[in-house]
């Protein structure tokens, strides 16, 4: 069986001391086994990115800006095997893959405007003949650790920005679906990265408490559910480092009375459903405003809920996939379940999905649950599956409440016409990403991404202008070269 192994160093590394099936999600099938890191084999990652750090930080950023050109250029022309691997471990269907390996590659186009990014401030003359100026220095040996439903993008958000800034980069990718993210890492040695700039270890709990505790790890970005974030934060932060860890969501649409509903539906099929819902920002609540605006939006969901179609990656002509594993896809049926035993009605259910040939596969079909309220496990925990649950409130003031009473700010929009109404929203919603009449507010890369609550732990958000940030740290250095032969006297006063 092929066994997935580390890159340290330039390097493939079989430390196959304990290892972890991988299966192929639409089949339900083992497909291969990954290497699980030991202390030691964590150990020799940091050291090999400790070593590198010295001449990458000293490596002008014009030169690694051009390396991440050619990285760009490699992750297009080798998009068709990193989009099968991440159908065959993940099981998102092709054009879905395409489009997480897309906007992760426009992380890499923002990495390559380095020389700006990284300029600092200068002013002339603060004082008499004083100069003052800022610079923007690399931290050192910064970490990344990624979840399992965007293989590619998460870890395209972390490592490029990071090594474009000067750092050197240790990546542990989830452990369920590892082939893409280290070929992505193969692909930027291709490019002519230096061995040990960035190197990728699989591996769980053991690998990442060594992320967590190793002094020589100055930074750790990290993206998952929210008790984990929370942990990874707590911990990082207790042993000095800085940390930015992004957790869950519980995202909600708001559809106004006005919204033009044929619109919204076509919106909320994607946004609820698209890679079977396995998205920090998916929509998974729709709060209708108004018992009228609900009606039409259970009818007319239901109607266009009868053509999606649930199935293996390779075929197009699917809208999702199967969910990661057979525990995920138990966990998710039973949330369905809950709500059902709460009172709420399952309007469309599935819970029983069937795929011809792959009978095995983890599959639940889109399924839309109406007549949810707060009080519900299923309303108040991030299902992380197909499925769109229906709140009905009386007015707009209403359902801004139940937003901004949530414990995640992740994401969330409004469908309507009006646009006080959108203004007022958006204005004032206790939510770090906001759409009108976008279902999906992922900022795009040279923005930057983040939830707000207990959606992140740290003060700054993903990639884009906070990620140079968080990779970076400030040092101001003031000069002065007095005049020749001018004597000054000594003087104890606060300098002004």
């Amino acid at each position: 069986m092929n066994t997935i192994g580390h890159l340290i160093n330039g390097e493939i590394i079989n430390d196959h001391s304990r290892t972890q099936d991988v299966f192929n999600p639409a089949t339900g099938e083992v497909s291969k086994e990954v290497a699980l890191a030991s202390k030691q084999t964590m150990e020799q990652a940091i050291g090999a990115a400790e070593a590198a750090f010295p001449a990458w930080r000293n490596t002008p950023p014009i030169k690694r800006a051009r390396i991440m050109f050619r990285f760009k250029e490699l992750l297009e022309k080798n998009a068709d095997a990193i989009c099968k691997l991440l159908g065959e471990e993940h099981g998102k269907i092709s054009h879905d893959a395409a489009g997480e390996l897309q906007r992760g590659i426009e992380n890499v186009e923002f990495a390559c405007g380095a020389p700006e990014l990284l300029k600092g401030e200068h002013s002339k003359n603060v004082g008499p003949n004083i100069d003052s100026w800022s610079e923007f220095q690399p931290l050192g040996v910064v970490a990344g650790i990624t979840p399992f439903n965007f293989p590619a993008m998460v870890p395209l958000w972390m490592f490029p920005l990071a090594i474009v800034c000067g750092n050197t980069f240790i990546l542990k990718p989830s452990e369920r679906n590892p082939s893409g993210p280290l070929l992505i890492a193969q692909l930027l040695k291709e490019a002519g990265l230096p061995d040990g700039v960035l190197n990728v270890v699989n591996g769980d709990k053991e690998a990442v408490d060594v992320l967590l505790s190793d002094h020589r790890i100055k930074a750790v970005s990290f993206v998952g559910s929210t008790p984990i974030a929370e942990h990874i934060y707590a911990k990082a932060s207790a042993n000095g480092k800085r940390c930015q860890a992004l957790g869950g969501a519980k995202n909600h649409a708001i559809i106004m009375p006005d919204a033009d509903m044929d619109n919204a539906v076509n919106q909320l099929l994607g946004a609820a459903f698209g890679s079977c819902g396995e998205r920090c920002m998916a929509l998974s609540v729709a709060v209708a405003v108004g018992e009228d605006a609900g009606d039409a939006l259970v009818e007319k969901m239901t109607e266009a809920m009868k053509g999606l179609k649930v199935g293996e990656f390779s075929n197009a002509s699917n809208d999702f996939g199967p969910l990661i594993s057979k525990q995920h896809k138990e966990k998710v049926i039973g949330y369905i379940n809950s709500a059902e035993k709460d009172g709420a009605k399952i309007v469309v259910d599935g819970r029983h999905a069937v795929v011809e040939g792959f009978t095995n596969g983890f599959f639940v079909g889109a399924t839309l649950i109406d007549n949810v309220n707060i009080d519900m496990i299923s309303y108040q925990e991030e299902i992380f599956g197909p499925v769109l649950q229906v709140v009905r409130v009386k007015t707009m003031q209403e359902a801004m409440k139940l937003i901004d009473d949530h414990e995640y700010g992740n994401g969330t929009c409004i469908f309507t016409r009006d646009g006080e109404a959108a203004r007022y929203f958006s204005d004032n919603i206790q939510v770090g990403m906001v759409g009108i009449n976008v279902p999906l507010p992922v900022p795009v890369a040279y923005h930057s991404f983040g939830g707000w609550k207990r959606s992140l732990f740290g003060d700054l958000h993903a990639y884009g202008p906070d990620g140079v940030r968080f990779y970076t740290k400030r040092k101001t250095i003031t000069q002065r070269w007095p005049s020749s032969g001018v004597r000054e006297g000594v003087s104890f006063s606060f300098p002004s």
